[in-house]
């Protein structure tokens, strides 16, 4: 008999999982919704599309970022390879070309001969090994079959999008090109800088904090919960008057060529596509009104003339109560053969979504062809990600990034920067073994390709 697996979700984990199990020899359907039933963020038809931020973060191997994808590198993730061949300037960070990234991954997805593509929206829970990886938007149908099956209360906070520009709209003569400590960069620099003085911040905030916002819902009103890495402008802004200088407008390492000094705030704008007609506001996810957006923004030297392509918005995002619910193969407890992957477990970075739909899949893999579900080292990045969705304390979780403070400290007493570099040493190297151990599918010179010799030795 053929053994077969559902995945629901075409986003970054569901079409990860769908792939890796594909790769294993499981036949796999993978279902999405749209264009069925559409959601109030996605725009395309596409798998994968991203509708926050275009960048997957950091390259660099001493950095978590860069730890992650140097794992799922070597674990051979297709998300990570989608996201490589549309990748466009960013310096030492990896951001994409949102359009033909997501055509990337889908053109791969109706490619594979082992997976059928089906356009249907998944109402109830299947029967049958299963992968659930709907995202922040799991449709309310699906979200109360969740519900009933777990017995648990959703949790659920804001994500926040960040507005699009043109970039032929950005005055050039009063923005600037260089990248906050021009490490790694080309000599002009992959962001655009919009400086600003003391008293330009100080009437930009007040501005922002007067601002109209778009009302929630009346149910979204009782309890909104805001993940700090993608707090909304306005709600920054009211922690005080100097919240948004010391967050995403940070003027460190940057110089205003004008004044030969270093401005008192700025605004950086990120290319958002693979031409670098379009530009991102970094950090400046808001659920202002859009004619307030239009206003408050222009109000940036630099972005008096914008021609906004996007507006910034927030939606409901959904996530189980991981560490009550889910054990670290990511299996449902009392259902072996039910998984759960992407936001909706509570891992939060495009990157952290893609690496849990790739343990789910490996693992729904194994399960199928006789083998027993893996536990990634908790000294990999992969591994202490998902120890700490499975591990925490329920009553207080909230979603989590990788980041290198899921590491217990090394014994010996380092500097930051040698522990990292430490920390990156030692989970590649725990890696490897792990996978050796349980013939995992792993390529070592991939993962380790941008260790330093000594590193990697």
């Amino acid at each position: 008999m053929e053994k077969e697996l559902i995945v629901v979700g075409g986003g970054l984990a569901g079409t990860e999982a769908a792939w890796q199990a594909a790769e294993h020899g499981i036949r796999v359907r993978l279902y999405e919704m749209r264009p069925q039933r559409n959601t109030p963020a996605h725009v395309t038809n596409n798998l994968a599309e991203l509708v926050c931020s275009n960048s997957m973060g950091s390259y660099l191997v001493n950095k978590a970022p860069g730890l992650l994808k140097a794992e799922m590198r070597g674990m051979g993730s297709m998300i990570l390879a989608c996201a490589q061949a549309s990748s466009v300037p960013a310096g030492s960070s990896l951001a994409v070309d949102r359009d033909r990234f997501a055509e990337e991954v889908t053109n791969r997805i109706e490619s594979h001969p082992n997976i059928e593509l089906v356009r249907e929206e998944v109402t109830a829970i299947p029967d049958g090994p299963t992968i659930i990886a709907t995202g922040p938007l799991t449709s309310p149908s699906l979200t109360k079959e969740i519900s009933a099956l777990s017995g648990e209360e959703y949790l659920y906070f804001y994500d926040a999008l960040s507005p699009i520009v043109n970039h032929d709209s950005i005055d050039m003569s009063i923005a600037f090109r260089k990248s906050r400590y021009d490490k790694g960069e080309q000599e002009e620099g992959d962001y655009i800088n919009c400086p600003m003085n003391k008293e330009e911040y100080t009437a930009f905030c007040q501005a922002v904090v007067s601002a109209e916002t778009i009302s929630l819902r009346q149910f979204e009103q009782e309890d909104p919960q805001f993940f700090e890495g993608c707090m909304p402008i306005e709600v920054m802004a009211q922690r005080g008057e100097k919240a948004l200088a010391f967050g995403p407008m940070r003027p460190v390492g940057l110089i205003d060529p004008r004044s030969g000094k270093r401005p008192y705030a700025v605004v950086q704008l990120r290319q958002d596509n693979l031409a670098g007609s379009l530009y991102n506001i970094v950090g400046f996810q808001t659920n202002l009104k859009w004619g307030e957006q239009r206003r408050v923004l222009r109000m940036i030297p630099g972005l008096e003339k914008a021609e906004f392509m996007r507006y910034g918005m927030m939606h409901r995002n959904t996530y189980i109560n991981s560490p009550h619910l889910l054990q670290p193969t990511l299996q449902f407890r009392g259902r072996a053969d039910l998984f759960f992957a992407g936001q909706i477990v509570g891992v939060e970075g495009y990157m952290g979504n893609a690496a849990s739909g790739l343990l789910a899949g490996v693992n729904a893999a194994r399960l199928l062809n006789g083998q027993f579900p893996v536990i990634l080292p908790p000294k990999t990045m992969s591994g202490a990600l998902y120890h700490y969705v499975t591990h925490a304390e329920p009553k207080q979780f909230q979603p989590m990034k990788a980041n290198f403070g899921l590491f217990e400290p090394p014994a010996a007493k380092m500097g930051k920067s040698e522990r990292y570099v430490w920390y990156s040493q030692r989970s590649l190297t725990a890696l490897r073994r792990f996978a050796r151990q349980h013939q995992l599918r792993y390529d070592r010179t991939a993962a380790e390709a941008d260790l330093q010799p000594a590193e990697a030795s």
